[in-house]
């Protein structure tokens, strides 16, 4: 998961400012969601809310220009093939994942660009990015891998800004509670909230369809639980499925869900039972995913662990080319060898983990852990 305005600018606060996420929001989506947060701005983030609602309104009526102009060429576009999902998460390996495929000319990435100003990005991506690169940090959200607004990104960031329900939208109010918990897994959803969200997602597809005009590679955790309706949807989708160290998963993703309070709530987050909700959906994710992934039919999965893929990128890549029938390796092979040369000095986070949060995850997680082999981490 990246989200502008922090990385960097959170150790210290002069070196970079950053536009605010919901700046790309539709103003009926943003009017939904103060709905949700209960108005509960702190004065502090008052203006952002004015800002944001000033700006939505002109995202609107640049989403309906976009739609007249391109509506009927978006449609008519048909997919080159059905997409690549990635799942697994967060803090799971997927964005690693992402980065790699992202270096194949046959295959598309949904850019930072494209999920984050989605209402109109087909009519001003190309000066959003031409003259709007001082908006983002340099660096990811608490990774510090380089981030830039034609890197690749998550699609859930587009459809919460576009107005389809999203679990993201808690982090705009985190101390109001849960908001679209039920659009993990969708089915919950009611009719009409399960019918706009397909309705959202598929246009959504159909417009990075009709700008890349390549096969889809689309990575978002959320992700994880919706297989069943993905395949309804794309029948004939790939997906990739990333575990790892749970031990570490869990101090990641805590230490995630605060920084993303931190800078892109509209209150101070106090961060209350957040630990218990990294809990429950590391759980979730675990056993929805094992509950649905029969589903995908021979050929169209593949699972792996992130450790190998750090460990031997260029061996587990090709694996995912070989068994998902992606083309020829050998055309992105030292593309990828060039990455991984040139990132080799990449420095990734360390954790100290206490005696009783480790016995509380191995009790906790016991049996994904077991499952899958893993061992409390040294150090």
């Amino acid at each position: 998961m990246i989200v502008p305005g922090t990385g960097d600018r959170l150790k210290n606060p002069s070196k970079e400012w950053a536009a605010h996420l919901w700046t790309g929001a539709d103003l009926f989506a943003w009017l939904r969601l103060m709905a949700h947060g209960r108005y509960a701005f702190d004065l502090k983030h008052l203006y952002i809310g004015m800002t944001v609602t000033a700006v939505s309104a002109a995202n609107t009526f640049l989403r309906y220009a976009q739609n007249h102009h391109f509506g009927e060429r978006i449609k008519n576009t048909p997919f080159a093939e059905d997409p690549v999902f990635i799942l697994g998460h967060w803090r799971g390996g997927t964005t690693l994942l992402h980065e790699y495929l992202m270096l194949d000319s046959r295959l598309a990435c949904p850019s930072t660009a494209e999920c984050f100003n989605p209402c109109h990005s087909l009519l001003t991506n190309k000066y959003l990015i031409k003259y709007f690169g001082w908006m983002l940090p340099n660096r990811r959200l608490i990774d510090n891998m380089a981030m830039g607004w034609e890197r690749p990104q998550e699609d859930e960031f587009a459809m919460c800004l576009l107005g389809a329900p999203s679990p993201y939208l808690r982090i705009a109010f985190p101390n109001s509670g849960l908001v679209d918990e039920a659009a993990y897994d969708l089915d919950d959803l009611s009719e009409a909230d399960c019918q706009r969200w397909e309705k959202t997602f598929y246009h959504l597809l159909q417009t990075f369809n009709y700008h890349h005009r390549k096969r889809l590679v689309l990575k978002s955790p959320p992700h994880t639980c919706r297989i069943p309706t993905l395949l309804k949807m794309f029948p004939g989708a790939r997906f990739i499925h990333l575990v790892r160290n749970p031990y570490t998963v869990f101090l990641s993703t805590v230490n995630l869900w605060k920084t993303l309070h931190q800078a892109q709530g509209l209150h101070a987050p106090t961060n209350h039972g957040i630990e218990e909700y990294v809990f429950d959906r590391f759980l979730h994710f675990f056993h929805r995913y094992e509950a649905t992934k029969s589903l995908i039919p021979k050929g169209q999965l593949i699972e792996m662990r992130y450790e190998d893929l750090v460990e031997d990128p260029i061996t587990q890549v090709e694996s995912v080319y070989r068994q998902l029938s992606l083309g020829d390796f050998e055309a992105v092979r030292g593309r990828l060898q060039d990455y991984v040369k040139a990132n080799a000095g990449y420095k990734r986070n360390k954790w100290t983990l206490p005696v009783e949060l480790r016995d509380q995850i191995s009790k906790r997680w016991g049996e994904v852990i077991r499952q899958y082999g893993y061992s409390p981490p040294e150090g």
